[in-house]
């Protein structure tokens, strides 16, 4: 599980015929929305013709990403890849015609990306399969149909481990069913035998390795030693051009510093176009979100949780040795900075202004960070990315007192990253923390 705990953030891929009309992915159809024989005509708009699975790596190894999560099936039953399993794939089914796993698996590689596969336990199109709609059920009890469904399903499994022996396997669609009734020692069991190594998430009944939360940040640090927030980037997971309620990337990379000072990592989902391409909002959004983790990769990758809240009012980590506490203190969001046209607009309107338009007077002011019970004396503090060594002052530490104190810090704004800015404070030993 090492690489997992250090990797910190991660990119899931909702790509299946659902975008070609922007609908939601499988559920669409399940809760009646529409029928599944209208869901399942997406399939001839479903082309890929523009998909370049290296750019897609590309663009997940800038953002700052160690892994990649592509949901290979849905619970609408269609496979990505060439299945032998019967016709329900996007080989046999739509004009992309080709296996579009194989691909993905092969550029993350070569980009040093871990690669993670999503596999819907449950299969609403399988006629084997008891459930079909909210309100329609294939059969409540039949032995023969679920024994059936069973040896497709572990079948399909078998196939996605053998063909491209994923590092991780993300499970979904385990609600339906008991372990026993999915085979999940099985499947687990099958899994390892082919890769002794593989990683498996929570939702198989119990027979995973890691806690998936989903679109919730904890409130307290759970108790999972190995957990994984996912998130949408919008309200959707797949695909959806009506969906224009982003997160902003201040409010992501809050999201982010919050879940690794717990240490969980981010899967942060993104929803590519049924063409291939993904939307330039999301473009965009990992690429500003990659500029700010490559800037704090060492405040990132490798880190332990941070110290307790009460220590720092804020997101912190520290580093693998315990000496380095990285402080997480958030800027003002971009969209809320003056806009240079009009502060040149003022200008020219004032004649009396002595303001540069590269200096607005609405400048932020220098910000402090205060730091308690921290036992160890400190060797030095600086920004980030950026090297600027930052003053100290301890208060309420008198000679006769062993109580650590309150240590003040304050940070230039001229230092200040654009959405977070991240200060390190290089401890004399390891933490040692005194209440």
């Amino acid at each position: 599980m090492q690489w997992f705990k250090d990797a910190k953030l991660g990119i899931f891929l909702h790509w299946g015929i659902y975008s070609v009309n922007g609908i939601d992915e499988s559920w669409s159809f399940y809760n009646e929305y529409l029928t599944y024989d209208e869901y399942m005509k997406q399939a001839q708009g479903f082309t890929a013709e523009k998909y370049d699975a290296d750019s897609w790596a590309a663009l997940i190894k800038e953002s700052g990403a160690k892994y990649a999560v592509l949901t290979t099936k849905h619970h609408d039953g269609m496979a990505l890849w060439d299945t032998r399993q019967g016709d329900m794939s996007v080989v046999k089914q739509t004009p992309a015609d080709r296996d579009l796993v194989g691909p993905y698996c092969e550029a993350l590689r070569s980009k040093g990306i871990k690669v993670g596969l999503y596999y819907s336990l449950l299969d609403w199109s399988n006629p084997n399969y008891p459930n079909f709609t909210k309100s329609q059920k294939r059969y409540e009890d039949d032995s023969v149909c679920w024994n059936d469904f069973v040896k497709f399903n572990l079948s399909q499994i078998k196939e996605i481990s053998t063909l491209f022996n994923p590092d991780l396997v993300w499970f979904d669609g385990d609600w339906e069913q008991s372990a026993e009734k999915w085979h999940a020692p099985e499947i687990r069991q099958m899994l390892l035998d082919n890769n002794p190594n593989v990683i498996i998430n929570s939702r198989l009944q119990g027979y995973g390795d890691y806690a998936t939360p989903e679109q919730g940040i904890p409130v307290v640090q759970p108790k999972d030693e190995y957990w994984e927030l996912c998130m949408t980037m919008n309200d959707s997971w797949g695909y959806q051009p009506n969906d224009h309620n982003c997160k902003p990337v201040n409010l992501i990379i809050r999201i982010f510093a919050d879940v690794i000072s717990m240490g969980g990592n981010l899967l942060l989902d993104i929803g590519p176009k049924p063409d291939g391409t993904i939307a330039e909002e999301q473009v965009s959004a990992l690429k500003a979100l990659g500029r700010w983790t490559h800037k704090h990769a060492k405040a990132i990758y490798g880190t332990l949780p941070g110290i307790p809240k009460d220590c720092y009012y804020g997101a912190s980590t520290m580093s693998a040795d315990s000496t380095v506490i990285y402080l997480f203190l958030p800027s003002n969001p971009k969209s809320q900075a003056p806009n240079p046209k009009q502060i040149r607009n003022s200008k020219s309107s004032n004649h009396n202004t002595t303001q540069s338009p590269n200096h607005p007077t609405t400048q932020s002011p220098n910000q402090q960070i205060l730091l308690k019970g921290v036992a160890n004396s400190i060797a030095t503090v600086y920004v980030l990315g950026n090297g600027t060594k930052l003053e100290q002052k301890t208060w309420l530490k008198p000679w006769w007192s062993g109580n650590p104190g309150l240590v003040s810090i304050e940070i230039p704004s001229s230092a200040m990253d654009e959405e977070m800015t991240v200060v390190a404070i290089q401890l004399e030993g390891k933490l040692a923390l005194k209440f």
